[in-house]
């Protein structure tokens, strides 16, 4: 009753109920005979087996959604790719982990990659990571992306020194592509006073500075996200909450107004945002439109268009937030309408050689009452048709209640599931930290590009320690050239770690 299958129970398709069963009474021998009484122990045993176990029953789930969704991945990937993936179906298979079972199967794979995006005579093998990829004409070095991150450090909007040093060391640090924050239409756009903004010239001319800067010093590629807060702006920045008051609004006095879909407040505690009429929908779909055009004179390689989180543009798609009885609420078709429009406009000013991606909410983690997976897709389908380049497939955030189940890539499923059966390119985005996430999601066609937000802001060289970490030396990754002795001393030390392993 209190071990393995009686206990709790997983998927047989990654085989795993001898595991669960020893590994359970190894912790229940362990607690039972710590000198506990046994009602401490018990609950000790549970505390400390409830995590692993919810892992590989989420590793087991992974694995029987691949089973289940075979005929996506025959269709979409040649032999080698298709069996890669089948053998990482449960996310806990990695990269570097089948080049322990099989160095020379994995190193084939490598060299198979590689040739398909670099040339047939490509004879070495490329960690994925590494390999390039083109959008319209924007061609990155490699596969790794920074995150939008909202740094809350702005005054009036404006970017400045802090954010001149900000992006340009994460564009020193060698990731193919870099995202700014979320950069607002306009004053009352903003989620805090302090996020930034793109609604003058002023503000132009502060943002291609740093363009220039990471254009002139850098090889990565830079791209603006935007948007509008919607029902979750007017807070204070998050370092300034009460602990236990998510997205706590600003004292009265300070706050803006706010606009949404529908006047449904964010939570209990957040202020009733006036439901948007035609007036107001044509001047924020101008807004985004000029934002746009700023963001070309800026000089961005690409922009995004946020439409996930609750922020405003969410909360039109989102029936947790969207109670409309018009033609922008009730159906998926009908909710998608606004964000469509908005997109379009902004993709007829943005210049054509130029990409251009969208962020969305693809679960909102509350069951059936918000968007679930079986929504995804068609949001996907929906953008992608309307000209979208690439689909930054995130989730959740789009109300307090929502239940996810954060494990490490947790929402790459969902990117596997755009890309692979809409045909679609992705952005993996969430708990992504380790170099063998990036490698393994590229290699197995989950995501065209892997996005890192907290490892980045950790380490803003992430990139070239990874590549000096794997040996690679290759073009997908350039050091800044001032930096050249500390990068060949990295990659010593790195080599010499490997070489005493094996």
């Amino acid at each position: 009753m209190l071990i393995g299958d009686a206990a709790h129970t997983a998927h047989f398709a990654i085989g795993s109920g001898t595991k669960l069963g020893l590994e359970d009474a190894i912790s229940l021998a362990k607690h039972l005979n710590s000198g506990e009484p046994v009602k401490e122990a018990l609950h000790s045993y549970q505390e400390e087996r409830k995590i692993d176990v919810l892992r590989l029953q989420n590793s087991a789930y992974n694995a029987m959604v691949w089973f289940e969704n075979t005929p996506r991945y025959i269709e979409a990937f040649d032999l080698k790719q298709f069996n890669y993936s089948m053998l990482t179906r449960s996310q806990r298979v990695s990269h570097e982990n089948l080049r322990l079972r099989d160095k020379q199967w994995l190193e084939n794979m490598e060299v198979h990659l590689a040739q398909r995006h670099l040339g047939s005579e490509q004879s070495e093998p490329v960690p994925p990571m590494f390999l390039p990829y083109q959008l319209r004409e924007m061609s990155l070095d490699n596969r790794v992306a920074v995150s939008p991150m909202c740094m809350y450090s702005a005054t009036d909007g404006m970017p400045d020194d802090w954010h001149l040093v900000h992006y340009g060391a994460l564009a020193k640090g060698g990731a193919g592509l870099v995202y700014t924050e979320m950069t607002n239409i306009s004053p009352e756009a903003r989620i805090t006073p302090g996020c930034t903004g793109i609604w003058s010239d002023e503000h132009t001319a502060a943002w291609k500075r740093i363009v220039d800067f990471v254009h002139q010093h850098s090889h990565a590629k830079f791209a603006m996200q935007i948007g509008h807060a919607g029902p979750k702006g007017a807070t204070l920045e998050p370092w300034k909450w009460d602990p236990n008051i998510l997205d706590e609004p600003l004292p009265e006095a300070e706050q803006w107004p706010l606009l949404s879909a529908s006047a449904v407040p964010f939570d209990s505690y957040s202020p009733v945002p006036k439901a948007m009429d035609r007036a107001d929908m044509d001047q924020i779909r101008d807004e985004h439109v000029a934002a746009a055009k700023r963001a070309a004179d800026a000089g961005f390689d690409m922009i995004e268009m946020h439409a996930a989180h609750g922020y405003l543009l969410s909360s039109f798609i989102t029936p947790v937030l969207n109670s409309r009885t018009d033609e922008y609420g009730g159906s998926l078709e009908n909710r998608l309408r606004y964000p469509l429009e908005v997109f379009t406009a902004m993709r007829e000013v943005w210049p054509a050689d130029k990409p251009m991606s969208v962020r969305i909410s693809a679960h909102d983690w509350i069951g059936e009452s918000g968007i679930t997976e079986a929504d995804a897709l068609a949001i996907a389908k929906a953008f992608s048709n309307a000209g979208a380049d690439l689909i930054n497939v995130s989730t959740g955030q789009t109300s307090h209640d929502a239940k996810p189940q954060p494990g490490r890539m947790f929402q790459t499923p969902l990117s596997d599931l755009i890309r692979n059966e809409g045909a679609i390119n992705t952005i993996a985005v969430g708990n992504i930290y380790e170099i063998d996430h990036v490698n393994s999601i590229i290699a197995a066609g989950r995501a065209d590009l892997v996005c890192l937000a907290r490892p980045h802001l950790a380490d803003p060289n992430w990139t070239l320690h990874a590549a000096a970490e794997l040996g690679y030396q290759g073009p997908a990754v350039h050091e800044p050239h001032q930096y050249f002795l500390g990068y060949r001393q990295l990659y010593t030390n790195a080599e010499r770690a490997r070489t005493s392993a094996e």
